[in-house]
């Protein structure tokens, strides 16, 4: 039955594949201002706020699991710079026609991300390409009534997503590549609205990182255990220090007004949560 589930998605899906190579990929809400990124993703450690100079690599690793959705990817372990690369590089893909790739001046590129132009800032946004293009996703999504919506890399059938397809540089311009079934992936509004100005004013990752998180839920008040989130933020230190960095970024994100009333309590088990109600919509 999921054979027949997965051919069924396919050939339902053939179609969309094929259009999306002459159609935009067009994201409804999306502006110079706001970014996107699909809920699952959003939701997972894939980026994580981890420290500079730590990197573990990925061998299939799973990074979110459950009745519906299935996320595994290899490479190695992807930052919230690399989110902002990435959300960028997906918003570019927006403007141009069905059928074309993004050409973009590398210095727009960081201009847009908030970044100093200059040597270092080239070459970390040349490593961060390279490693996007090197990392992949299996990913397979289920409607409610268990038939596959999408799948990529689970069967023998589909290949690999790659997070960029991959990119040309030349004369100080990037030609960007990416996956047409990406458009899959972003379907019927399935992805979070990143206000892209007050990203770019977050002075801390993790504040970076729970603001895609609260995207995610359409809920006022907000609650998650505190251990869901260390281990979201792949935070290794122990559980004292964590809620120092997650206290600062909690007043960090009441102080762009993407929250309000953050605050750490106990939970009817005695575990503790972080609560907060959502602000912006």
């Amino acid at each position: 039955m999921e054979k027949l589930s997965l051919r069924a998605a396919q050939a339902n899906e053939a179609p969309t594949a094929k259009a999306s190579g002459s159609k935009n990929m067009l994201l409804p809400g999306l502006t110079d201002a706001v970014r996107a990124i699909p809920n699952y993703i959003a939701r997972s450690g894939l980026f994580a706020p981890v420290r500079r100079g730590w990197r573990t690599f990925h061998d299939d690793t799973t990074f979110l699991t459950g009745k519906n959705i299935l996320l595994k990817g290899t490479g190695k372990q992807l930052t919230e710079d690399h989110a902002d690369i990435w959300m960028h590089a997906m918003f570019l893909q927006t403007t141009v026609q069905g059928g074309e790739t993004p050409r973009v001046n590398r210095a727009d590129f960081l201009r847009a991300l908030g970044r100093p132009t200059g040597g270092s800032a080239y070459d970390w946004l040349h490593t961060g390409m390279q490693d996007l293009a090197q990392f992949c996703l299996r990913i397979e999504a289920k409607r409610a009534d268990g038939s596959i919506k999408y799948s990529c890399g689970h069967h023998p059938a589909t290949r690999v997503l790659p997070m960029i397809g991959g990119f040309d540089y030349d004369n100080g311009e990037y030609q960007l590549f990416i996956d047409p079934r990406w458009t899959q992936i972003f379907a019927n509004r399935e992805y979070t609205l990143v206000d892209w100005e007050k990203r770019l004013r977050m002075r801390h990752e993790l504040s970076k990182s729970l603001q895609r998180l609260i995207g995610t839920s359409s809920d006022e008040e907000q609650r998650y255990s505190l251990e869901i989130l260390k281990e979201r933020a792949l935070y290794t230190g122990p559980m004292h220090k964590f809620c120092v960095v997650l206290e600062r970024s909690l007043l960090e994100l009441e102080s762009l007004n993407i929250i309000a009333s953050p605050r750490i309590d106990v939970a009817a088990k005695g575990n503790k949560q972080a609560v907060w109600n959502r602000v912006e919509k």
